[in-house]
């Protein structure tokens, strides 16, 4: 998935994001409900990933309060931080762009999700650090949440794999639009 991502030519990835940023919108301001309530965490996006940057403007632009994800300890959960676009940014663990220590610390009711590859089960091919699956198993011992992976429809495979304590994703907005994931489908465990 890696090599076939970082093989996208500039105009596909703008396109990408650009359909992002607008059935990103509609899908958030739908889990949002009535009243509009609730953060949303995005993540800063690499210049191989999908480019999650306009669809963060546009929630933005709509009022809606956002974070970024900070990581505080190895093995831990992830910390949120609010931010806005425009905001001075620190340099995080594995140089990602984080808010700065002195923004306030939200707990997101939507999360917005990197990944390498998905199924149609929810299932989700991260980077390995577990930050996510941790941090999911935290806030849905909390609250409600909703968790949103974002992906090329490309990176959608038959089945991921996974491990039992991996948390599912809720839905997968590609550039065709959010899919909703089965998770009353089986699932196997390895």
């Amino acid at each position: 998935m890696r090599a076939w991502r970082d093989g996208l030519d500039g105009a596909a990835k703008v396109r990408a994001a650009q359909a992002i940023a607008e059935c990103g919108m509609a899908l958030v301001e739908k889990l949002r409900g009535p009243g509009g309530r609730g953060v949303v965490s995005g993540f800063a996006s690499l210049p191989e990933e999908l480019n999650i940057w306009p669809l963060l403007r546009r929630l933005a632009g709509a009022g809606i309060p956002l974070a970024l994800p900070v990581v505080a300890k190895k093995g831990e959960p992830l910390v949120f931080r609010a931010w806005t676009p425009g905001d001075a940014m620190s340099k995080g663990v594995w140089d990602i762009p984080e808010p700065k220590a002195d923004k306030p610390t939200l707990e997101p009711d939507i999360l917005l999700v990197p990944l390498l590859a998905f199924d149609a089960v929810g299932r989700r091919l991260g980077y390995g650090g577990g930050f996510y699956d941790r941090t999911l198993a935290r806030l849905r011992a909390m609250k409600p949440i909703a968790a949103i992976g974002l992906a090329y429809d490309e990176q959608r495979v038959n089945a991921v794999p996974h491990l039992n304590y991996d948390q599912r994703l809720d839905w997968v907005l590609t550039p065709s639009g959010p899919i909703r994931c089965q998770h009353d489908a089986p699932a196997v465990s390895r």
